[in-house]
């Protein structure tokens, strides 16, 4: 990344965008949670949902339609505080460890194709937004 890219403004917008990032995904994450059961619903909703808003955000970015300074505040900081890819992975090892074979496949690989999925169909959507000039 290059110094006129760093700017103390940046770095600032990012933590921001981080934070609210982190407290979209607490309040989801919370909304959720009474859902009881041995898959952590709430964290793969949080992980495929901020998929799908990544590939909407690229998706735009790529027609044009935003610009990419979007992607650095909303994709690095928003989505970065918002996803969360470690707590999927210790959730999908704690499953294995509680010998919960089904629902650590469902957490770990259900999560990665499901947010794959959401991705692209993100893009598509960011895409077809542009061309129709919904933005």
């Amino acid at each position: 990344m290059s110094a006129s890219v760093m700017s103390l403004s940046v770095v600032l917008m990012l933590g921001i965008a981080g934070g609210l990032g982190a407290v979209a995904r607490f309040m989801l994450d919370g909304f959720i949670s009474p859902i009881r059961g041995v898959v952590p619903i709430g964290t793969m909703a949080v992980n495929i949902s901020g998929s799908l808003v990544l590939g909407v955000l690229t998706g735009l970015v790529l027609a044009v339609a935003l610009p990419s300074s979007w992607l650095l505040v909303g994709g690095t900081g928003f989505l970065g505080g918002y996803t969360t890819f470690s707590t999927a992975s210790s959730e999908t090892v704690r499953l294995i460890q509680a010998g919960q074979t089904r629902a650590a496949l469902l957490s770990g690989v259900g999560t990665a194709l499901a947010a794959l999925a959401a991705a692209g169909l993100g893009l598509v959507i960011g895409f077809v937004a542009a061309r129709m000039g919904g933005l």
